[in-house]
């Protein structure tokens, strides 16, 4: 018999979607003979990234204590498309089927398989084109002469700051430097101001 993980997620105040999603799961995972592993249900507002039940799904599917990943729409599973063909070839690696009931897609049969090798090579020719348009925009900005990668750490705010936390005054430091005596105060106070 095989063992299923039940992925469902809806917002803190809305018990009825939750419904919604589950009821049928249930109903298809009997019809088809599965059995229920666990249910693992996100219950999140809005904005919140955070999602400790489907790490714990994850953290089973490695464990191989599933066979199969049971969930209402795609949606309900994954907010972006990256993060689902990320899920399926983690599940698809590790031998698990994945199943979304409103999609009619089950990776376990021909068809669903199909559809899941389209969607990894969509999703390779996304991410080539990405590749190429940044190498494309790195050559032009170098063509332009603009300088790529992070800026250069300022040697001299750190020297400073060095000195005037051994004890040494602005004066003595812009001395020792051979700086004016406002560039090494204004130096420090930005690198001060930076750092709360």
């Amino acid at each position: 018999m095989k063992r299923i993980a039940i992925y469902g997620r809806t917002s803190t105040t809305d018990k009825q979607d939750l419904d919604t999603q589950l009821i049928p799961l249930r109903e298809y995972a009997k019809a088809r003979g599965f059995f229920i592993y666990n249910e693992y249900v996100d219950k999140i507002s809005g904005g919140k990234e955070s999602r400790p039940e489907l790490d714990k799904l994850i953290e089973d599917a490695q464990k191989r204590k599933i066979d199969g990943v049971l969930v209402f729409r795609f949606d309900r599973f994954s907010r972006s498309t990256r993060h689902l063909i990320n899920s399926l070839e983690l599940f698809n690696n590790l031998g698990i089927d994945f199943i979304s009931y409103n999609e009619n897609i089950d990776t376990s049969t021909p068809v669903g398989k199909v559809l899941f090798t389209m969607i990894s090579a969509f999703s390779e020719f996304e991410k080539s084109i990405i590749q190429e348009r940044v190498r494309a925009g790195i050559h032009k900005a170098r063509v332009k002469g603009k300088t790529l990668g992070r800026p250069k750490v300022d040697t001299d705010i750190l020297k400073i700051v060095k000195l005037k936390e051994s004890g040494m005054t602005f004066r003595d430091i812009a001395e020792k430097m051979k700086l004016k005596k406002s560039n090494v105060y204004n130096k420090y106070n930005s690198y001060k101001l930076n750092q709360v």
